[in-house]
């Protein structure tokens, strides 16, 4: 059968060649869109990345690079940052626990939690903590935890050679561990003393806090004993710190009355109590021993210049040091709050190292001048019993400094009178040295 032709056939058919043409393009055109985005996407992220060299291959044997652990980074929230200049005319305190200052030699005698076979303080903390010393160049230094006699003259002979510390006492105080308190001066000791294992009154208690007290039934007695000594500015030395006070007179104060030269003493009691949260009630029994004792003294001359101080593990709020305050002793920071970070002197945000002066001592501290040396500690809530220290560390406490006239205003005038002095500026080396 004849069928009549289409007229619009070819243009069907140019428009499906048109239509396969168009699909065919687009298909074409995405593909290398697709291809140009993924390159540009691999170029943009190899722009992102720093050229480096060819990795080698693994092979078997190959162990994985360590990675370097992160350093602690340092911070200096605590005390100052720079010593209060000192004052003319007087002479420089210091109380510092330097921390486990253990030499490298093992202590046969020690053993077990005791043994100090691994305690040596490092060298770097040790240069850091004399660093300290330096800066804040006191004339006597009280001392905590010091193994011996022995580690502390390697210790001054390696890091404070030349700053006339040629006075020494340390005296094993009773610790289990062997630490010692001990003095540093410039100026003669005497009468050094300590109390090992005096009985203090009472029984320990079972429990120590929440926990089982291992020295449950047994007599109380002091952890580690105080150690007394005697401070002995000669005559000379004291009419030479005499001309530079009147050679820089107190603006604030009236004119003082000619002072007459003669020797003068300081009783240190250098304490280093019990530490620990459930250690209230042997801190307690520890002050008012101590009291006890500096009291003895005193009964032998009423107008005896006492000192108590070092790492007293408490604050002042706490009972064992206020059983100093109601004795009559003053602490030094008495109108800073336990928080003021300018008086805190130890890493864990607390102020437990404390100088208390009795009254006898009150005219010849000079208060302008007090201050705690800020050292390297850990950075703000981080635990520093388990966070490495940082670099430029020495100690979890800080150095507590004062300076002291040494004119005893209660004493009767005697020996050597000192003439006023001309006007002159402040002597550039320090006293003592």
């Amino acid at each position: 059968m004849h069928t009549k032709p289409d007229p619009f056939r070819p243009f069907a058919r140019a428009r499906a060649l048109v239509t396969y043409a168009f699909v065919g393009a687009s298909i074409l055109a995405l593909s290398t869109a697709y291809i140009a985005s993924d390159r540009l996407a691999i170029g943009f992220t190899t722009q992102q990345q720093p050229a480096s060299a060819p990795k080698a291959p693994a092979t078997k044997d190959a162990a994985p690079k360590a990675d370097k652990p992160a350093e602690t980074p340092a911070s200096f929230r605590f005390g100052r940052a720079k010593p209060i200049p000192r004052t003319p005319g007087t002479f420089r305190l210091m109380t510092y626990n330097i921390e486990n200052l253990f030499d490298d030699k093992d202590d046969p005698t020690l053993s077990g939690k005791s043994d100090d076979k691994d305690m040596t303080k490092p060298a770097d903390h040790c240069k850091n903590a004399a660093d300290a010393i330096r800066a804040a160049d006191p004339d006597v230094i009280a001392l905590q935890e010091i193994e011996s006699y022995d580690a502390l003259i390697q210790f001054r002979d390696t890091y404070l050679k030349g700053m006339g510390y040629d006075h020494v006492v340390s005296i094993d105080s009773g610790d289990p561990r062997g630490i010692e308190n001990a003095v540093l001066s410039r100026f003669p000791l005497s009468d050094p003393k300590v109390y090992r294992d005096m009985p203090l009154g009472g029984v320990h208690p079972d429990l120590f806090g929440n926990e089982k007290n291992d020295y449950a039934g047994q007599p109380i007695a002091f952890k580690r004993s105080p150690l007394r000594v005697t401070v002995e500015i000669p005559e000379g030395k004291v009419a030479e710190l005499i001309k530079q006070q009147q050679a820089n007179p107190d603006p604030s104060k009236p004119a003082a009355q000619p002072a007459t030269a003669k020797t003068y003493k300081l009783t240190l009691f250098v304490a280093h109590q019990k530490s620990g949260r459930g250690g209230d009630y042997w801190r307690e029994k520890e002050s008012a021993k101590t009291v006890e004792l500096a009291k003895e003294l005193f009964a032998k001359d009423p107008k005896a210049n006492i000192i108590i101080l070092g790492d007293f593990n408490a604050m002042t709020r706490d009972e064992s040091v206020k059983i100093y305050e109601r004795a009559g002793y003053t602490d030094l920071f008495s109108d800073a709050a336990d928080r003021d970070l300018s008086a805190i002197t130890h890493a864990s945000n607390r102020r437990i190292d404390h100088v208390l002066y009795n009254p006898a001592a009150a005219n010849e501290v000079v208060l302008a001048s007090r201050f705690v040396l800020a050292t390297a500690t850990r950075p703000e809530r981080t635990d520093f019993r388990t966070t490495p220290p940082p670099k430029g560390y020495a100690s979890d406490h800080f150095p507590v400094v004062v300076d002291i006239k040494p004119i005893d205003e209660t004493a009767s005038p005697a020996s050597t009178p000192v003439s006023p002095a001309p006007p002159a500026a402040s002597p550039s080396k320090a006293p003592g040295r």
